[in-house]
């Protein structure tokens, strides 16, 4: 991205009040600048008309036009700094063979300085080479009648160090224009990653809904079967009632599995397979410590069956919790609470790790959001962060009713 590109960028409302903001004091601060030194000047001219070439409407006029531009240098760079170059020359003739004024030569850089801050880099350079060239002349008659005691280096050095400094001043301005756009777009991108991680996980929580529901309704279809072929009498009605259960369940179970497929197109052969629960715990924790992370494992309370969706849930949370703790946490131990409760099954996950899964511990990574994702559905409660003993710590509670409704 070129320096000077960026500086056109389409910003937000809000910044954009900022900018417009900004530049209404820049342009009033420049307005007050260029009073200033017009009053300065005229001050000058009645005490010191010999350093303007007299004391007449003619040095007025050029006075005022060697400093009232300066009040729309940032809009009209190189407009004033020619109207300050012409003005400022043609004072420089009338004052030899005198010491010209001071008011005039501060002028001329400020409004070079301008021309480098404010004008592409192109149109600057074009209109250096112009001033320098319609200035010149007027420089070398004056030195030609005295008026600059033989010594030109001086100011085109001084001019060229104030246009040098506004080239600085640009650079660094524009660059710090593109650095905010650049982290308005990672912060845009942030957004658009957080959503698609939303999004990827609520696709997982729903392919695994899908297999709970699909085997729950073949379970239906089976007992359905077995209870027609026990049931006793003709009874027309009931079998009739049970054949229709079978069959619709038997055409639910297909149109899930093909809508499985098409969902798991991309996945491996294991679609079909049992989805893992809080009784897998130990396999999932036998693979964590086969990773490198120390794992202690403590349930509380009778262990109980628990509605499909909260037992995967609650599985792929720890799992989830593991998973970052090995990612993050370096060196460090894990310690998972299972407490099983009349109303709600709570998991707490922490380690003793200097990492973390979030610098803020707010859980702004996909895991917690997968994490967020489920607890939500389920009604639940999610808790992340830094523990005052130190490490990180997972702490859910999942709610029996609310898992049955789901």
């Amino acid at each position: 991205m070129r320096p000077e590109a960026s500086a056109a960028t389409v910003v937000d409302v809000p910044r954009l009040d900022t900018i417009l903001a900004d530049r209404r004091l820049r342009r009033a601060a420049d307005a007050v600048l260029a009073l200033v030194l017009a009053a300065a000047a005229l001050v000058d001219l009645m005490h010191q008309p010999v350093a303007w070439g007299g004391r007449g409407p003619v040095q007025v006029l050029l006075a005022l036009a060697v400093t009232l531009p300066l009040a729309w240098r940032a809009r009209f760079p190189v407009v004033v700094v020619t109207l300050v170059n012409v003005a400022s020359g043609v004072l420089l003739l009338l004052a030899a063979p005198h010491q010209p004024a001071f008011e005039p030569f501060a002028a001329v850089i400020l409004a070079f300085y301008s021309l480098g801050a404010h004008a592409p880099t192109r149109r600057s350079l074009v209109v250096l080479a112009a001033m320098f060239a319609v200035g010149l002349p007027f420089a070398i008659a004056a030195d030609s009648r005295g008026a600059s005691n033989g010594n030109l280096l001086s100011p085109i050095v001084f001019l060229l160090g104030g246009w040098a400094v506004g080239r600085i001043i640009r650079g660094r301005r524009l660059r710090t224009l593109e650095l905010e756009e650049l982290t308005r777009q990672l912060e845009a991108q942030r957004d658009l990653q957080a959503q698609a991680a939303v999004t990827i996980e609520r696709g997982r929580i729903a392919r695994e809904l899908h297999d709970v529901v699909a085997h729950n309704v073949s379970m239906m279809v089976v007992q359905a079967g077995a209870a027609e072929r026990v049931l006793e009498g003709k009874q027309p009605h009931v079998r009739s009632a049970l054949a229709a259960i079978a069959s619709t369940g038997r055409e639910t179970v297909d149109e899930m599995r093909t809508m499985l497929g098409v969902l798991r197109a991309n996945e491996d052969g294991l679609a079909l397979n049992p989805q893992p629960g809080l009784a897998d715990l130990e396999q999932l924790v036998a693979n964590v410590r086969e990773a490198g992370l120390q794992v202690d494992v403590h349930v509380e309370g009778a262990p109980s069956k628990l509605p499909p969706p909260l037992d995967l849930s609650a599985y792929r949370i720890v799992q989830e919790a593991l998973t970052n703790t090995l990612k993050h946490a370096g060196r460090a131990s894990a310690e998972v609470t299972v407490r099983y409760g009349p109303r709600a099954v709570e998991l707490d996950v922490s380690d003793t790790g200097n990492g973390g899964n979030s610098s803020n511990g707010l859980g702004t990574g996909h895991g917690l959001v997968g994490m967020r994702e489920r607890v939500t559905m389920l009604g639940g409660e999610l808790e992340t962060g830094r523990r005052a003993e130190g490490g990180f710590g997972v702490r859910a509670r999942l709610p029996l009713g609310s898992a049955a409704d789901a």
